[in-house]
Order: C-alpha cells, then structure tokens, then sequence
C-alpha cells in the first residue's frame, strides 16, 4: 500500500512514525552471514547527561556510513552502548547525594553504587531516546556499557596480563591530583590555561653564615614541604655556601644546600627550592639524592600538619596567610605579577595540585612502539581520514609518558589487586585469592579510559572467541572528533595491538568541534550551546542532519547557523513538493513493471545522463567520506537540473499525445527520484522513508533497498550540449526581463550568435522549449536597434529592446557578470593548477573542470566586447 503524502511537508509528523518500526523489523540488526560484514562501534557518550550538538554531529557521520553500507549490500553492525565515565558521574551522583543532605561516606560503597546504577539507568534511558530522535540505525541488540560483567572481565583479564608481563606496575610517583574529586588524574586529563599568578621572592637566610639567598616561588603553600635548596655546581655566587643550611622562612627548619646541573644559572637568582613531593622535576631530585618527600597537603587540598597553624587551611587561603606573615616579619623580598600555564581537571575545572602518590602506572613505551612499528604495514596501520592526523598519533605516540590508571574513585572497575594484611604480599589475579578473610583488596579503580580503550573488541566477546568477534573485528570504521585522539584513539591501538595482535580498526574518520556563529567553543559559561533537540523541534531532524553532515570537511570545525539549517529545511521543503509532483503525474496503478524508456526524449536522456554523473560522484565521494563534497554534488542535482529544469522541461512530454513519450517521461521520473531518495536517504532518513513509500515502491521500506545503479541511456554528447545551451540561454533571458522589469510572459526575439560572433540558425528543438518556459523566439535576423547582450553557453544572445534599454544599467550587470567570470576563471585555473586534483581527480571530472574553464573565457571575451561597445 502507498503513502499519501500530505499537502505540506510537517517534520514532526514523519519524524514520529518510522523508528520504532525499523527497530522492531530488524532492520538495524546485524547478522546476515550471506553478506560481507561490516563493523563499527559508537563512541559510548558519558552516562553523566543528555546528548549535545557535538554527539548529534558524530553519531549522524556514523549512521550515514552504517546506512550508506547497508544499501550497497554489507551486513553491518553498528554496535550501541554507553560510558560509565568514572570520575565525571561520580560527581554527578555526589551531587545528587549532597541536596539530599547525605555523603557517600555516611552510606558507604556499597550503597553508594546502588544510586550510582540508578542513575546510570536513568541517563541511558534518556540517551537512548535521543538515538531515537536522532533516526540512528544502531543495533540494540548487542548494545554494552563499559561496567557491564562482560566488559569487566576483559578490563580484567588485561590488567593481569599486563601486570604478568611487567607493563602494569605500582609505584610513588608524581602525579596529577584533582583535590575536589580527590583521585588522581592521567596528563591527558588535565587542561592546561593561562592565567595571571604571582612570583613570590623570599629570603632564605643561610645559617652559618648570615648571608641571605633569594627563592622565588609561585606556590609559598608548598613551602611546608621544602627538603632543601639547590644551586648549579658551576655558580661561582654560591660555590661558599654549598653543603651549608638556610633557614625556611615558612617554618624556621634549617635545610641543606647542594647542587645540581639542572639549575639554570641564568634563571631568576640562580637557587630553587626543592620540594619533592609537589613538583615533578623536584621529585626527580629527590629520587637522584634520596632526598626525604614529605607532604604537606591532604588530599582535598588543604594543609596538613606540616603546615603548624596553617594546618587545615585551604592551600591557597594558606598562600595569602603565609605571604601576609611573611611581610610582616621581613623575610617576603617582593611580589610580581606572573602570567603562567596553570593544570586544571578536565572534569571538576580544579586547579591540579602536583602530588606524590602511590598508584599503578602502566609502562608505555612498548606498547606505543608496537603500534608505531605496525602504522608502517599496510594491511596493519590505522588509516585516518584526513591524513595528517596520522602524524599528530605517531607524534604522541612517540612521545609518551607511562599513564596513571588507579583511581581514588568508588564508580569503576575495581582494581584486580589484594593485599595480604600481615605480610603486606600483593595479589593481582582474575578472582579473589581463596582465603579471602586475609587479605584486603585494593580500594581504588581503573581510570575510565583503561575500559574504553578496549571497546572495540571487548564488546564483542572478547576474551572468550564469540562469533560476533570473529565476523566483526577488527571493525573497519571508526568516526570520533580529534579532540580525542591521545584520549581515546591511541588507547584503543595500543590495548588492541596488545590484547588482539591487531589494529582495532582499519579506518578512523576525524571530524572537529562544534563552535557557535562567532567560532568560539561551545560552553556553558559563555552559555552558546545548543541543544539538538531543540534543534530538531524547531526544523526536523532530517534538516539538522543535512547541515551537521555537508557543512564542515573532514577534520575541520563546523559553525552552527540556524539560517543554515532553515536552508536545508528548504531543500527538504523542494524535494517533497518535488515528488509531490512525480506524484501528481503517475497513475496509482503505475508501476515498475511499466517503467519503459524506448522514446525517451533529449531532455529525458538529459537528466538521466546528469543523475549518472551524480551518482558516479556521490559514490566516490561517498567512499572517502567527502560528505560536504556529496551535499554540494547532491543539493546542485536535485535542486537546479532534477527540480529547476527537468519538472519544467518534462511537462511537454507529459502532454504529448504520444503514449510512448508520456510512459518515458513518467518513468524517467520514477527513476531518477527513487534514485535521487535512495543517495538522500543516509543524509534523511526520514522524509526519504515518507516519500519512497507514496512511490510504486519495491520493498517495504527504504532500509531493505540497495544503492542505486546507473539507469542506461544513450544520449549523445550533441544532445547534452543541446540541453546546456538551451538552459543557459532561458536563464539569460529570464535575467533580462527580470532587470528591464518585463512581464515573463512577454514575448522577445533573440539573435543566438557563436563564439566566433556568427549568428546560427534557428534550432528548432530548443525554439520549442524557449516558447514554452521564457516567451523567447529564436530569429535568424532582427532590425537594426540597441541590443541586450548576455553570454551563453557556446556563445551570447542578442535581445532588441531599444525602447528600454538603460545603457548604465546594461554596463553595471556586464561589469557583474565580468567580475563573476573572472572569479570562476580564477578558480578553474587553479584546480586545473593542482597536481592533487589533475593527478587524483577522474579524469571525466578534470576534464569537465577544462570545459568550463574553456566556455567561461569564451563567455567573458564577449562580455568585455559588449563592454567596448558600451563604453
């Protein structure tokens, strides 16, 4: 039974009856194995909120891959699933404890996580509603969350193995700690900003002498923890007072000078205090001296009693304290203003506090060189699209530091680890040691990204070999922002390389971020976000989708412009009003079966020729993920030859007394938009469902079509010039009578002349079609009065309109149209320039890029004749 389609186009209407039915049909669900398989996985969103703009943009790119395979025959599993992201829904459920005036530590662990599961529920429920509105085709079937059982055997199944081969190991380090969430953090999570401190001068007088040295510091809190000063062994100021003390004017403890040759000299005063604990580069001191590493900071950043009566003050309400004291007593020389890059947490928005802490690491340079030494074979590197990110991987890669993976944190995967409560023996296993009673498992968890890294073959079985993972990994496409790259990516190939011997996947598409009209980020401070679903009320999604898809290259940015949405609102608003028309004009009893192009005409021949040549572009485009590219293909096609000329043109036919030539033309239409619906479709996929359904369609939806094919003609390449011309020359009459504000339905003569200025006879074929769309009669002469010229394809028309002609007015549209062609010949002289596009472009499309270039010189020529005449 076909769709009526309604009298005008209601997104809400059509975006509301499709996707639970395609849910329910199957039509997402992965497992043909009569077909070639094809894989992806979905970045799992956070379980912490609602989709934004930038998962609407990322999730589309996917389902128009998922659904562009589809058609052409895959059985593609697009799999489902979401992030418990550890730190960030901790906070949030926190949060939610705190305005109900409880701590987790007044309801402990266990209970803690019960809200925390509830919550998860919660946000997934929500998420998944999104997916809905969004029309994604993924497959819920085999959806997986990063703290499912399955998962976390595989989470813990590689922690093992990496701590069996010494990659995995536990040690006091520096490392990067947020004070609010009160857990450690890995370098990629810290945000680094400028901001305006202070350097802070202090004396530091030396003990066996009197002499004062000068210590300049950012951070008078860490004080507390000084074990020494240090001077550069070569710096003659100070070779007298080396293995002397000074003073700590924080606390009155005397510390040792020594030297070391990684004092710049030439930097401030030439001393550096050394606090070991709170500064990496201090800590490697400590460790070549064996120094003591006292802290002097409790975890959730306020001084501990090492500070003596600064002792439970906020670290920076000690700073100010101390440097007001410190004034007070003389020993503070002076203050400057200092703009430095200071580590925030990527989560909680905290300045980091550097801090000494026992964690597991795991020990990156083997792996990061597996994965580098296998991005050099080709049926093994990760392929990125654009390339160039290639180089930002490798780069990273290359220059990586062991990452911190335990989390002071109670959602997450717990680390496999006991510690034995006499002896203090460290158990790292897959289950719990047998006597259970005497020993103490470790309190922390896995950093977040430690099981998202394995996301690609974890979620399909592994480590048990299930035939989901031997049919669908390693997936072949994976489509994800470059923001993370060193978060995400890079994890996934080193954990793949590792636990699989394999890449993850073998092609990763990289698209940018989402910034508002200005280019500025997305955020809540500068309150620009935009919600997509708000979106989606207010134009449909379908429109949204277009416009998040077409607008931005690979790895570019993308502005979002609501009139740029409302563009494609309109489009959408054609091709509906478009196959309203196809409609109009096919019989409900007209089928395929009666499809017959035997007396095809030239105009016919035309579009189907133009629709090859679309589909042929699209295709390619489609392959290398030129989205913006297939927008701009398909927007020119349907909007200007399919709706613009071909409607209009094919009207004669489908008056023709001739039966053949109103069947051809009817089937011609049928064609060409069922195949325009089909290349649409992964773009909208719901107005293309509305729309293939009023058609005598042969499936029962959209989703069990096939991509489309090129439909046969053999129109010659005179007839295809014919159409070009005929279009170029109404255009310009429609333009002239537009500017000399003359009725369309006017009649006017035109003289056609050639690109030699030789007047041609009059060709019967386009006279018919002048007639018919402008009231224009092609001449073979016209008496002697003013002309109106304008360039044309292969050549210019000359209309006589000597009693309104305005000569100003004509010299102002030829000095446009001058202008414009100029631009074009600029344009086509370049691309013609670049070996890329000579070299990689087909040669049908380098050779189209040379005709025009060809036609617009002819065209501008005689634009700067008529100009000569004018002048």
């Amino acid at each position: 039974m076909r769709n009526i389609l309604e009298a005008k186009y209601d997104h809400s209407k059509i975006e509301s009856k499709y996707y639970d039915h395609w849910v329910k049909k199957g039509y997402f669900t992965a497992g043909d194995t009569s077909k070639k398989p094809y894989a992806m996985v979905i970045p799992p969103p956070n379980v912490t909120g609602k989709l934004h703009l930038g998962h609407a943009w990322d999730t589309t790119l996917q389902d128009i891959v998922a659904r562009y395979k589809r058609l052409q025959g895959f059985d593609v599993l697009w799999l489902a699933g979401m992030d418990h992201a550890g730190i960030a829904t901790q906070a949030k459920v926190d949060e939610r404890l705190k305005a109900q005036g409880v701590s987790r530590y007044d309801i402990g662990r266990e209970k803690f996580l019960e809200h925390a599961w509830n919550w998860k529920e919660e946000y997934a429920s929500h998420i998944r509603e999104q997916w809905a509105t969004l029309g994604l085709s993924l497959d819920y079937t085999r959806e997986r969350f990063t703290l499912d059982s399955g998962l976390n055997q595989a989470v813990n199944k590689i922690f093992v193995d990496l701590y069996n081969d010494g990659l995995i190991y536990q040690g006091e380090r520096i490392i990067n700690w947020d004070p609010e969430a009160k857990t450690a953090l890995s370098n990629i999570e810290v945000i680094h900003k400028e901001i305006e401190g202070a350097m802070y001068t202090f004396n530091y007088k030396v003990v066996e002498t009197g002499q004062e040295l000068q210590v300049a510091t950012t951070r008078p809190e860490t004080m507390f923890g000084d074990v020494c000063v240090v001077v550069h062994p070569d710096d003659a100021r100070y070779k007298d007072v080396v293995g002397m003390h000074v003073i700590n004017p924080a606390n009155g403890q005397e510390l040792p000078i020594i030297t070391d040759d990684y004092i710049d000299v030439e930097f401030g005063t030439g001393v550096m205090k050394c606090t070991p604990a709170h500064d990496p580069n201090d800590f490697v001191i400590g460790q070549k001296y064996h120094l003591p590493m006292p802290i002097c900071m409790h975890p959730d950043g306020t001084m501990n009693e090492l500070a003596g009566k600064y002792e439970n003050m906020d670290r920076f309400a000690c700073r100010k304290a101390l440097v007001e004291d410190a004034k007070a007593a003389g020993t503070l020389i002076k203050i400057e203003k200092h703009m430095h890059q200071v580590g925030h947490s990527e989560r909680t928005d905290t300045i980091v506090e550097p801090y000494l802490s026992k964690q597991w690491f795991v020990k990156m340079r083997p792996l990061a060189d597996e994965v580098i030494k296998n991005q050099n074979i080709e049926d093994q590197k990760i392929n990125f699209t654009p390339k160039r990110f290639e180089h930002t991987f490798n780069q990273w890669l290359e220059k990586i530091e062991d990452w911190c993976i335990s989390r002071q944190l109670w959602w997450g995967h717990r680390i496999p680890a006991w510690y034995h409560k006499d002896t203090g023996e460290i158990y790292v296993g897959l289950q719990a040691p047998e006597d259970i009673d005497n020993w103490q498992q470790d309190e922390d968890v896995l950093d977040t990204w430690f099981s998202s890294a394995l996301w690609p073959f974890s979620t399909l079985g592994w480590p048990e070999e299930t035939a989901d993972f031997e049919r669908y990994y390693p997936n072949d496409t994976l489509v994800t922002g470059y923001d993370i790259i060193f978060f995400w990516v890079a994890r996934m190939a080193f954990q793949a390389r590792y636990a699989t011997h394999s890449r993850p996947f073998k092609d990763v598409l990289i698209h940018g971020l989402v910034r508002d009209e200005q280019g500025r980020k997305m955020s809540k401070s500068l309150g620009n976000g935009v919600d997509p679903m708000d979106v989606i009320a207010d134009h449909g999604c379908d429109a949204m989708r277009f416009f998040l898809t077409t607008n931005s290259t690979p790895g570019q940015d993308l502005r979002y412009i609501d009139e740029k949405v409302d563009s494609s609102s309109n489009f959408i608003n054609k091709i509906y009003n478009a196959s309203k028309f196809v409609l109009m004009h096919i019989a409900d009893d007209f089928d395929h079966e009666q499809i017959e192009l035997s007396k095809a005409t030239t105009i016919d021949k035309w579009i189907i020729k133009r629709f090859n040549e679309t589909l042929k572009n699209v295709s390619e485009n489609m392959d290398r993920f030129e989205f913006a590219l297939v927008g701009n293909e398909l927007y020119s096609f349907i909007w200007d030859d399919f709706c613009n000329w071909y409607i209009e043109l094919s009207k004669a036919s489908l008056q023709s007394d001739d039966e053949g030539i109103k069947t051809a033309a009817k089937s011609t239409l049928l064609l060409v938009l069922e195949g325009i619906l089909k290349m649409l479709s992964p773009f909208m996929p719901f107005v293309t469902e509305e729309i293939y359904l009023a058609l005598p369609h042969l499936k029962d939806s959209m989703n069990e079509e096939t991509w489309p094919t090129a439909i046969s003609t053999d129109i010659m390449d005179i007839e295809m010039e014919e159409v070009k011309r005929l279009i170029s020359i109404v255009e310009a009459v429609r333009e002239v009578k537009a500017t000399y504000k003359l009725k369309p339905s006017a009649p006017v003569d035109i003289l056609v002349k050639d690109t030699n200025e030789q007047v041609e006879d009059t060709n019967v074929f386009i006279n018919a079609f002048l007639q018919q769309m402008c009231k224009a009669t092609w001449v073979s002469s016209v008496g002697d009065e003013e002309m109106v010229v304008r360039p044309v394809y292969q050549g210019s028309i000359s209309i006589p309109l000597a009693s309104l002609i305005d000569i100003e007015e004509e010299k102002k549209k030829l000095e446009q149209d001058k202008k414009k062609l100029e631009g074009e010949i600029k344009r086509a002289e370049g691309m013609l320039a670049n070996p890329n596009f000579t070299n990689k472009a087909p040669e049908a499309k380098v050779n189209a890029e040379k005709e025009k270039l060809e036609n617009y010189k002819n065209q501008y020529e005689i634009v700067i004749k008529r100009l000569a005449e004018l002048a």
